[in-house]
């Protein structure tokens, strides 16, 4: 499906309704079969992310290509939403086929072999900034070793984080992002400068003060802290820890956005 355009729309309650698919590839993508009743079963334990899933409720991870899911969070690093979306857009219209549906035109992404022949020149002109080495040098290393995805989804969760480790500009969070929204490894616990927070305010029982006083710096949390933060969401939450970050993150910056407002 990496070439075609969908039409998607919500027409209420849990309803999809979609042209030019696949219903399989949408169950798959949309990740359908996650049971959410187990899930909200599981993570909800304390009254914070009760909170959060009652406030959005339905809130599903994606299950993106791993390639395209790996290149996008290299690129998303130390960057805003609307840089990330411009980059990627860059890197599609120069590099991926333009393809039409009712009068508009899309790009697709492009692929690592495409990636790998680019002239660094021309990669950098997508405004990636230090980033361009980092997906250069990925593209070259998948299409030099026939780099295999699908075989960290089969694989336990720290042997397929070590590989994704193994590429330029994979730090522990791109990691856990990519084995989290693409290689169905949904006790992965990316950890931000949001997630962060959330636990510094709501969870801060469970670390000592002086802990709790150094993660309370806005800034992104250092290598020692990441690993602290990530086993205690993986603990606390169990098989489920993404979907846990996943609406705690989400409702952190939607209540944040409302106390702005106020």
């Amino acid at each position: 499906m990496r070439d075609k355009v969908l039409k998607i729309r919500q027409l209420g309650g849990n309803q999809l309704e979609f042209d030019s698919a696949d219903a399989g590839f949408m169950k798959a993508y949309f990740k359908l079969d996650d049971d959410l009743p187990e899930i909200y079963e599981q993570i909800g334990k304390d009254e914070y992310a009760r909170q959060a899933i009652k406030a959005y409720r339905g809130l599903r991870i994606l299950r993106q290509d791993p390639w395209e899911c790996l290149i996008s969070y290299i690129c998303a690093t130390y960057k805003n939403i609307a840089s990330i979306k411009q980059m990627l857009l860059n890197l599609s219209r120069r590099f991926g086929d333009k393809i039409s549906l009712d009068g508009a035109s899309f790009y697709t992404f492009p692929t690592s072999q495409s990636l790998a022949k680019a002239d660094i020149k021309e990669l950098a002109e997508c405004s990636l900034g230090y980033r361009t080495k980092y997906v250069s040098e990925t593209a070259k290393i998948i299409e030099r070793t026939g780099f295999d995805f699908e075989s960290l989804r089969k694989a336990d969760c720290e042997i397929a984080k070590k590989a994704l480790l193994g590429f330029p500009g994979v730090g522990k969070k791109v990691a856990d992002c990519v084995l989290l929204f693409s290689l169905d490894k949904l006790e992965a616990f990316p950890v931000d400068v949001w997630v962060k927070r959330v636990i510094a305010r709501h969870y801060s029982k469970h670390f000592s003060e002086e802990f709790v006083e150094k993660i309370s710096r806005e800034r992104s949390p250092t290598v020692s802290e990441y690993d602290r933060l990530n086993g205690f969401g993986r603990q606390y939450f169990g098989d489920y820890a993404g979907y846990a970050q996943e609406y705690l993150y989400h409702y952190e910056r939607m209540m944040g956005q409302t106390d702005l407002l106020r």
